[in-house]
C-alpha cells in the first residue's frame, strides 16, 4: 500500500524544545530553533504565561496579541483538542511548547502528536534538552536498554511494591529504570529508595540539569545512606540499575 503523503497546502507541527532550568533560550537551543519558530503564531502550550515567556526571548518582537495559544494540561477537555490543529487545515504551521524539555516526552503534547498522525499531517521534532536522556548519560548506566517509568505510586506498599519490581527488572534484563516525582515529593523518593533498594544497588540522581546549580550523583544505596542532600522542589530524574552479580 502506497504511504499517504501529506496535503501540500497545510502547515507542519513542530515539537518545540524548551530549557530545563532558567536559561537564556539560546544558551542550550540550536538555532534551528529560533529559526523554525520565526514564522508560527499558533501554539499548543501546557502553560500559557510561560509559553509567552519563552516566545518573547527568542523572538522579542512578535506581537504577544496576534498569537494564539491552545492550552493542554490536566484541566483540558479532551473534546476541545479535536479542532485545535484546524490552522494546520488552513495552511498554516503550529508548534508544540512543553513547560521544560521536549514535547511528548512525559509530557502531554503527545496527545497532539498522535492526532496529528491521524490527520496526515508532517510533524517536526526539533533538538533540545530531554532531563531523561542528560540523566541517563550523566548516570554510567547501562544506556543500551532503559526504560522511562514516569511516576510511582504515592500509596506506601504499592510504592514498595513497584520499586521491588522494578529493581527485579533491572536485574533481570540488565536495564536502567528511570524515574520521577512531584519536586516537592523528591526527598520522600528518596528516602524511600534508600528504605527498600538492596544496599549493593545503584542509585543516580540528577537534579537542575542544565542550571549551575546541577546536582548528579550516582552511588550504591549503601553510599548515599551517608549523604545528605536536599532535593526539595529542585526538577529531578531517579535511575536506578542493579546487578545480581554482586
Amino acid at each position: 500500500m502506497e504511504a499517504l503523503a501529506p496535503t501540500a497546502k497545510q502547515g507542519k507541527l513542530y515539537l518545540i524544545p524548551c530549557p530545563l532550568s532558567e536559561n537564556a533560550p539560546m544558551e542550550v537551543l540550536p538555532i534551528t530553533v529560533k529559526q523554525a519558530m520565526e514564522p508560527i503564531m499558533h501554539y499548543v502550550v501546557e502553560n500559557e504565561k510561560a509559553a509567552r515567556k519563552f516566545i518573547k526571548n527568542i523572538h522579542p518582537r512578535k506581537p504577544q496579541s496576534e498569537l494564539q495559544l491552545f492550552p493542554l494540561n490536566k484541566f483540558t477537555d479532551p473534546v476541545e483538542i479535536q479542532n485545535y490543529l484546524d490552522p494546520i487545515a488552513a495552511g498554516h504551521n503550529m508548534g508544540i511548547l512543553s513547560d521544560a524539555g521536549c514535547p511528548g516526552v512525559a509530557d502531554p503534547g503527545a496527545a497532539i502528536v498522535a492526532m496529528a498522525h491521524q490527520k496526515n499531517i508532517e510533524v517536526v521534532p526539533l533538538v533540545g534538552p530531554s532531563s531523561i536522556l542528560l540523566s541517563l548519560m550523566a548516570s554510567g548506566m547501562n544506556g543500551q536498554s532503559f526504560a522511562f517509568n514516569g511516576y510511582l505510586p504515592i500509596e506506601n506498599h504499592a510504592r514498595k511494591r513497584a520499586i521491588k519490581k522494578f529493581e527485579k527488572r533491572s536485574a533481570d534484563f540488565d536495564q536502567t529504570q528511570l524515574f520521577i516525582e512531584t519536586p516537592y515529593r523528591n526527598n520522600q523518593l528518596l528516602k524511600d529508595f534508600l528504605q527498600h533498594l538492596h544496599p549493593e544497588c545503584q542509585l543516580s540522581v540528577a537534579c537542575d540539569l542544565n542550571h549551575p546549580n546541577a546536582f548528579i550523583r550516582t552511588l550504591t544505596v549503601k553510599q548515599w545512606k551517608k549523604v545528605k542532600v536536599d532535593l526539595h522542589k529542585r526538577p529531578a530524574v531517579f535511575s536506578i540499575h542493579f546487578s545480581l552479580a554482586i
